[in-house]
């Protein structure tokens, strides 16, 4: 079991940072893949970012070039660093963790962190 706890989230102005943390209760250096989703009201939850151990990255189209995830390993914490935030911005962001373990997979999510962002 892994936990998952999100912070860094709030209220922002159009062109505004946020950087949202999500700090877990075990080490991260085995998890396969931590990642960042959000979901707007009446929507879909989606993909935002995900970091692969070995540290590769892959972004949604509508986010790249402005956030950036990253890992801290020794604080089992990974991050999402958000500039040049939109007001479509706006969800509620959750944290993702996918591990395999002797074939078998496992997903665990955190509770989310709203953001929103004002115009």
């Amino acid at each position: 079991q892994v936990q998952l706890v999100e912070s860094g989230g709030g209220l922002v102005q159009a062109g505004g940072s946020l950087r949202l943390s999500c700090a877990a209760s075990r080490s991260i250096f085995s998890i396969n893949i931590m990642g960042w989703y959000r979901q707007a009201p009446g929507k879909q939850r989606e993909l935002v970012a995900v970091i692969i151990s070995g540290d590769s990255t892959n972004y949604a189209d509508s986010v790249k070039g402005r956030f950036t995830i990253s890992r801290d390993n020794a604080k089992n914490t990974v991050y999402l660093q958000m500039n040049s935030l939109k007001p479509e911005d706006t969800a509620v962001y959750y944290c993702k963790a996918y591990k395999v373990v002797a074939g078998l997979e496992y997903d665990y999510w955190g509770q989310g962190t709203q953001v929103t962002v004002s115009s």
